[in-house]
């Protein structure tokens, strides 16, 4: 079995990751970090992509899983 790399997630897509898993919605972690709601679905869109998560709660389980965000 090949071992998988952990991703590589931008600073902005753990920042947005981490106020996800602090129980921000889009619209108020648009607020916190002075972006458009667009922009952080666009962050969150990626670091999905990037943990091959399936939705958002998927996204901030393996984010915590691999140490990404605390």
């Amino acid at each position: 079995m090949e071992a998988r790399e952990t991703p590589v997630l931008s600073p902005r897509e753990s920042e947005v990751l981490q106020l996800l898993a602090d129980g921000h919605t889009t619209d108020g972690a648009a607020r916190v970090l002075f972006l458009s709601p667009a922009t952080v679905r666009s962050y969150v869109e990626n670091a999905m992509a990037k943990l091959d998560a399936r939705n958002r709660v998927h996204a901030v389980a393996a984010a915590l899983r691999l140490g990404l965000i605390r």
